[in-house]
């Protein structure tokens, strides 16, 4: 493998695991600093739809960016969106204010968008042969980020003497850590042609089956995720379970979540795409089998972590068989409409997640995420079946 490869990978996961610990922290924290300032406790998990909302909102704009600028320089922008996001944030706790923890939110999902290019700028620059594994490997630096974060927030949460501001602030220190480290990234960037070619329209991109299950499996997958982590740190703060617990949950399903990527990448070239991205699926119907059964900390965790391999298998998955569908002239186009769906699903998750768990408990949020599972399941089989077919008949 070339050196300039393998240091664009390496680069590519260490910021991954920047992004992560931000993002571990976050989850940790917003949806018990919206709690504690929501004039509604159902709007408690608005904060975390904001942060995903600003996502949505930036991804394909995002994608585009870089088609124009290059990665490094369009990354490097990202980082500043989280930097002011941060402020924005800390000031709200200061001033108590939950709308403007919203807007702080927002922002800082815009830097989140960036972030998500991570895995596709390791995919551009590697060989068909160790796209998957550059993916993986890339992913896998949010391990660090499943430690680090919560552990953060830990340390943080009750650094001044208004609750929550110091934890926000730390997220600074380590987006002014990624943008140094963009600036040794080594990718090419697009020139006048590149820029100016489009390839096929969008729809044509969509209409290929492939392309349709894997980005429909990764935005479920993704969605389900979010939908079932975000409301676990309030469920246990309801089921008397104090918030190093939630903090200790949360930091084992961020683990859970990456610490496979050492060896998805391996698992797809050895057996295949689908019936990894099967598995997948069938370990969030484990997760979710696990939370039914009772509301202890080992059940809490049981969960989250099967949870977290679950989502690791599907998005790695998806996201390989994504880059399969498209034409480097249709890069900037196939991958923002991708984490678009991805972010649109986190965002409904998100707020649905609070009001279900404020309004009807822990056991209803588990429910309702079960038959978007059965979706993804049904989807990846079908075609599984119509590959097989057409192999069969070729």
């Amino acid at each position: 493998m070339h050196s300039s490869i393998r240091r664009n990978v390496g680069l590519l996961a260490v910021c991954q695991a920047l992004l992560m610990t931000n993002n571990s922290t976050l989850i940790a924290i917003n949806g018990l600093a919206g709690l504690a300032l929501a004039p509604i406790a159902w709007l408690a998990t608005l904060p975390v739809t904001c942060w995903v909302l600003g996502g949505a909102i930036a991804t394909m704009r995002a994608s585009l960016h870089m088609k124009r600028v290059g990665r490094q320089r369009g990354m490097t922008i990202g980082t500043l969106w989280g930097i002011v996001g941060a402020l924005i944030c800390a000031a709200a706790i200061a001033l108590q204010s939950f709308w403007l923890l919203c807007f702080g939110t927002l922002v800082f999902g815009v830097y989140n968008a960036y972030g998500q290019y991570y895995r596709f700028a390791a995919a551009d620059v590697a060989s068909a042969d160790f796209r998957a594994t550059a993916i993986s490997l890339v992913l896998a630096g949010g391990l660090v980020g499943g430690v680090l974060g919560p552990t953060t927030s830990r340390l943080t949460i009750d650094l001044f003497a208004t609750k929550f501001v110091g934890a926000y602030l730390a997220l600074i220190g380590f987006a002014l850590l990624t943008m140094l480290l963009l600036r040794f990234i080594r990718i090419p960037t697009p020139s006048a042609a590149e820029q100016q070619a489009s390839g096929r329209s969008l729809i044509e991109i969509a209409a290929q089956p492939k392309f349709f299950v894997a980005v429909l499996a990764g935005a479920i997958g993704y969605g389900v995720m979010n939908f079932l982590m975000t409301s676990t740190p309030i469920a246990m703060g309801v089921c008397g379970h104090p918030y190093g617990d939630a903090a200790f949950v949360i930091s084992s399903h961020v683990v859970a979540m990456f610490a496979p990527s050492f060896v998805t990448g391996a698992l797809i070239r050895r057996f295949g795409v689908l019936p990894v991205m099967f598995v997948g699926a069938l370990l969030n119907v484990a997760s979710i089998s696990i939370a039914l059964s009772g509301v202890s900390v080992p059940q809490f965790w049981g969960s989250l972590v099967m949870l977290g391999v679950g989502w690791n298998f599907l998005f790695i998955g998806a996201t390989a068989m994504l880059t399969e569908t498209y034409r480097p002239e249709e890069r900037a186009k196939a991958q923002g409409a991708n984490d678009f769906a991805i972010f649109l699903m986190m965002t409904i998750s998100s707020l649905t997640s609070g009001m279900i768990v404020t309004s009807a408990g822990w056991e209803r949020v588990n429910y309702a995420a079960a038959p978007m599972i059965a979706v993804v399941a049904i989807l990846i089989a079908w075609l599984a079946l119509r590959q097989r077919a057409a192999r069969g008949a070729a």
